[in-house]
């Protein structure tokens, strides 16, 4: 096994990546768009769902003899090669930094510790059975997917068209039966098939019981709603899910439970992907996860806006003109704050970020403003006071009343393992919030 690791938003010398070469084909200069249709699972769902993330942004791409890493963190393979991407802000063996956001983000269930995994297939397999609660849970919520389905009957009620060569072959000499077939709309379908596979495969694993646990009510639609399931025809319907993919537009959710299913069911053979070059993986929006993180911390005291559900929508201007979506809208009335969360370090904090929570800050009569960023070295906060006065008129002073701040989290780099780096970094939290709250 032939592994790699690298940081996000990283340059490195393509010659560093020669151990990988097969990854590194599969992967190079190509888009989140075009991996996903690969097999490789990105969360959240590309666009859909993040503001940092776009269709066209790459995992690696090109830059003379050089590759830059994006804003991605997580696996991908292909074969018996593997390149794992961790996040900037850690450092040492162990990336607790990302295995910590995820357990706050996703809330994997208090019995998970992605420490114990012998390596970095069975971290990656984790991660994709931790998942499936949240997917299921998400797409059920549309109801169970019902559609057409092609069902065989060889009875003497002849329904539909008959089937002339299973009539032959079933039924010489003739007894008595037809062989016939008819189209039905069930709920007992190829995806609903495929999702109760993936639950009588989670039940056999560590922890899979307990996991599936937590949505007790979805799995026993599930099984009820699959009365013909049978545990030999797991590689038939895997099949057939991958030729017929859900493309309706209101089974969205049912469409990515579709892809992680198939990535777990196929984790069983070694074959992650579902393209045609078996590139499998699963990765995370770095820039999403951090500001989800940051809404754990401070969200009873601050409104969150999110732009790819509509939700909180903001205008700048009356008449519904300039719509806008801060990260953050602090609820004290009387003294308003609005906070940006950036995934980067504090010195790339700068130019249009000053601009935009400025704008922001204008709009919602805010006095003051802060740049809630991730701090790998320990540096302290930063504090900017908005100049008044023009150049020309050689009067320039900072006013006292408004105030911008860049707050950075300090993330514990000396951790010897993971429970002591949940225990630093809830110290650290404390101080965070008392920096925004003082």
């Amino acid at each position: 096994m032939k592994q790699l690791l690298i940081k996000d938003n990283q340059y490195k010398s393509k010659s560093y990546f020669s151990e990988i070469k097969d990854v590194v084909d599969c992967i190079a200069d190509k888009t989140l768009a075009e991996l996903e249709k690969e097999g490789v699972f990105v969360f959240p769902s590309s666009v859909r769902e993040s503001e940092d993330l776009t269709n066209d942004q790459m995992i690696l791409q090109s830059y003379n003899d050089m590759y830059v890493s994006g804003n991605v963190m997580g696996f991908l393979g292909v074969e018996n090669q593997r390149l794992v991407i961790e996040s900037r802000f850690s450092r040492g063996e162990r990336d607790y930094f990302f295995q910590y956001l995820l357990e706050k983000i996703l809330e994997f269930p208090n019995f998970i510790n992605l420490e114990t995994s012998a390596n970095q297939d069975e971290r990656l397999f984790s991660l994709l059975l931790f998942l499936f609660p949240r997917y299921l849970r998400n797409a059920m919520r549309k109801g169970l997917f019902k559609t057409y389905i092609c069902k065989k009957y060889n009875d003497g009620n002849v329904r539909e068209s008959i089937d002339v060569a299973r009539h032959i072959k079933n039924n010489t000499p003739f007894i008595g039966n037809i062989a016939y077939s008819k189209r039905e709309y069930s709920y007992d379908n190829y995806l609903i098939e495929l999702v109760r596979h993936t639950i009588e495969y989670i039940k056999g694993k560590n922890c899979g019981r307990m996991l599936l646990d937590t949505i007790k009510d979805e799995v026993n639609q599930i099984i009820q709603a699959t009365p013909e399931y049978r545990a030999k025809d797991r590689r038939k319907i895997i099949d057939n899910n991958i030729k017929n993919v859900v493309r309706h537009a209101y089974y969205h959710e049912y469409r990515l439970l579709q892809q992680l299913c198939i990535l777990i069911l196929r984790n069983e053979q070694h074959q992650y992907g579902t393209g045609t070059r078996n590139v499998y993986g699963i990765l995370f929006d770095g820039a999403w996860l951090w500001e989800e993180y940051v809404n754990t911390l401070i969200g009873d005291a601050f409104y969150h806006p999110k732009n790819k559900t509509g939700d909180g929508t903001q205008h700048l201007f009356a008449g519904n003109h300039g719509t806008i979506y801060p990260d953050f809208i602090g609820k004290d009335r009387e003294n308003r704050i609005i906070a940006d969360a950036k995934y980067k370090p504090l010195n790339n904090i700068s130019g249009k970020d000053y601009l935009q929570v400025l704008a922001y800050m204008f709009r919602f009569d805010a006095k003051q403003g802060f740049y809630l960023y991730p701090e790998a070295k320990g540096a302290d906060s930063q504090h900017f006071r908005l100049n008044r006065g023009v150049t020309y008129e050689g009067k320039i002073y900072p006013r006292e009343d408004i105030k911008v701040t860049k707050c950075g989290l300090n993330i514990p780099q000396e951790a010897d393992n993971y429970k002591d780096f949940i225990i630093y970094m809830q110290q650290e939290e404390q101080s965070f919030k008392e920096k925004i709250f003082q």
